[in-house]
């Protein structure tokens, strides 16, 4: 759902202008340059509240990874390069096409900025303020981790200080030159960010765009996980959960509808903590996009994610119909079934494998048939970490998700696989580490800042 604020429609147009031009001559052509930055509070809550901005995540990393395939008549069909040398893990992704995965980005932090720097200036400190600008820290933050999943190596702690990481902008200023830090400096922005946002942030928001405490609790506990801090991920996940931790049963849902759950927005599903969806790609609806075969076939005849998450396409493979946001965008916002997830893999990490199961359990139980699921008793510390990740895949299907994961995973040799396609009988190949799991950085961004490449 797009909220709609009509008579703030100029100050949208201006600021994305601005962001797309970057030149000092687009604001001198202003006649008045009041009228550019908003300075109420309304404002900067409507600027937040564009959902079609503020509310969506990159997709390239889904395209790349191992959750879907398609056939070579599919991938001839896509609409567009990027999403075809993306599934081929290609060294030129992008061959001059913009890169909506690093600018949607870029331009949610245009406006977080924008909103923080116009929040200094009012001189007021007010609830009402507080909860913007906690908004906007949340927005800045979940943006800059969406990032660094897709155009930076995998965190470790090991190398990040080493690592390069995104450009980090704190401020408005389009003048102001891009540059390069680490990995580290990345990381310790976004995880400030999100954490600075917590005590402003409301228990409870008029809608699930926007984001509440529970859902800063619950975007530190991904970002932890993805960091393999496991202790704080387990912390944060069990903040977000004492403040929602509802289940819904899937037996209440209907797998002969077309689109099998609520729509998300503004607050029919109450796993969702917080809705975003990822940015849409003709991959995402095209006939011949199918999920892995391999996985559809790992769920059990009585789990019911088999039947609400897929359907036979009669093309040769099943069709995903099953995204939390209730229609053909693909959720990637934060519920509790993560959370549940999230906090049993720490837990076994962390020798906690009584809680582990427990909360793999209570998950489950609300995926079955009814009276059909035999609760997981694993002793075996490796079996249950190894089962815990293989119901993450399942649950977690398509949420943008597993790209992140992919690249984390294989950091231990255990868990590491190697990708595979074929299209028109030449296999691809990408193996566990590769320099292709890190994006290029746009050209354009190359060419006007400077800052280096990423190796392909």
């Amino acid at each position: 759902m797009k909220l709609k604020y009509t008579h703030y429609s100029f100050f949208f147009c201006l600021l994305l202008a601005m962001l797309v031009s970057c030149k000092k001559e687009f604001l001198n052509a202003l006649p008045d340059k009041s009228l550019l930055v908003p300075t109420t509070p309304g404002d900067f809550q409507a600027l937040l509240d564009n959902t079609t901005i503020m509310n969506v995540s990159p997709e390239i990393g889904l395209i790349a990874s191992d959750e879907y395939s398609t056939t070579s008549e599919g991938l001839g069909g896509l609409a567009t390069q990027t999403e075809k040398n993306s599934y081929l893990w290609a060294g030129n992704v992008y061959e001059g096409e913009s890169v909506t995965d690093w600018n949607a980005p870029y331009q949610q932090i245009f406006y977080c900025n924008v909103v923080l720097d116009g929040l200094q200036n009012t001189g007021e400190n007010t609830p009402v303020i507080s909860g913007i600008k906690g908004s906007a820290l949340f927005f800045r933050g979940l943006a800059y981790y969406n990032l660094v999943q897709v155009f930076t190596a995998a965190y470790s702690a090991e190398t990040a200080g080493r690592e390069p990481g995104v450009p980090v902008r704190t401020e408005a200023d389009v003048n102001v030159k891009s540059v390069r830090g680490t990995l580290q400096q990345s990381y310790d922005q976004l995880l400030s960010d999100v954490k600075a946002s917590v005590s402003k942030l409301p228990l409870q928001a008029a809608y699930k765009s926007r984001p509440t405490r529970a859902a800063a609790y619950a975007l530190l506990a991904r970002i932890y996980l993805t960091m393999s801090v496991y202790d704080k991920a387990r912390a944060y996940a069990d903040s977000a959960l004492a403040l929602n931790s509802k289940l819904n049963s899937y037996n209440n849902y209907n797998p002969t509808d077309y689109r099998p759950f609520p729509v998300a927005l503004p607050n029919a599903n109450d796993e969702i903590i917080f809705a975003t969806n990822i940015i849409p790609y003709s991959f995402d609806e095209a006939s011949l996009t199918f999920a892995d075969s391999t996985l559809y076939q790992s769920y059990a005849a009585n789990d019911l994610r088999k039947s609400l998450y897929f359907v036979d396409s009669g093309l040769g493979g099943m069709n995903f119909q099953g995204s939390y946001s209730g229609n053909y965008y693909l959720f990637n916002g934060l519920a509790t079934d993560e959370l549940y997830l999230i906090r049993a893999e720490a837990n076994a990490r962390l020798g906690h494998s009584d809680l582990a199961v427990t909360d793999l359990n209570t998950l489950l139980v609300t995926r079955y048939q009814p009276g059909t699921f035999v609760p997981y008793q694993i002793k075996d510390s490796a079996l249950l970490l190894k089962t815990i990740l293989t119901e993450r895949r399942k649950e977690l299907f398509s949420r943008g998700l597993r790209w992140s994961d992919l690249r984390r995973l294989n950091r231990d040799p255990l868990f590491a696989v190697t990708l595979s396609r074929v299209i028109d009988g030449k296999s691809y190949t990408l193996l566990p580490n590769d320099q292709k799991y890190v994006f290029p950085i746009p050209d354009d961004e190359i060419r006007s800042s400077g800052i280096a490449q990423n190796p392909r």
